[in-house]
């Protein structure tokens, strides 16, 4: 099992936000530079994290991503606000992939997913090995 908390402010970019435009009739697909931002951030942070073999076998990753509060929200309450959870968590397991947690990310075969506003923003991680 690894788990861990990335005591960082969430990136709001997401994975979606990847955009195309047309180069003699071809679509190009590119990422804007706040999504290259949030790639290099995440890379960052989860690199001290990575195993030093890649995981061989389906695991279940639960994720906590905890922004900050603002407005009159407390801590511990759901985050029903931009960004999804999806998109969000796309990124985050496209970066693992790349930094070999796991052989590839199809080997995520449970997600368990929740954001929250917290007082201590960051993300939780925990992967398990499924037999």
């Amino acid at each position: 099992m690894i788990e861990f908390f990335m005591n960082i402010i969430p990136p709001e970019t997401t994975h979606q936000q990847k955009k195309v435009h047309v180069v003699n009739g071809k679509p190009v697909f590119y990422e804007p530079e706040d999504l290259k931002k949030a790639r290099v951030k995440l890379m960052a942070h989860l690199a001290k994290f990575a195993p030093e073999k890649k995981i061989m076998s389906p695991v279940r990753m639960t994720t906590k991503w905890c922004f900050p509060i603002v407005g009159s929200h407390k801590d511990g309450e759901y985050k029903f606000t931009k960004p999804d959870l999806d998109n969000s968590n796309k990124l985050l397991q496209d970066c693992m992939t790349k930094l070999g947690f796991w052989k590839d990310d199809s080997y995520v075969v449970s997600l368990v997913n929740e954001k929250f506003w917290a007082e201590i923003p960051g993300i939780y991680i925990r992967i398990e090995e499924i037999e």
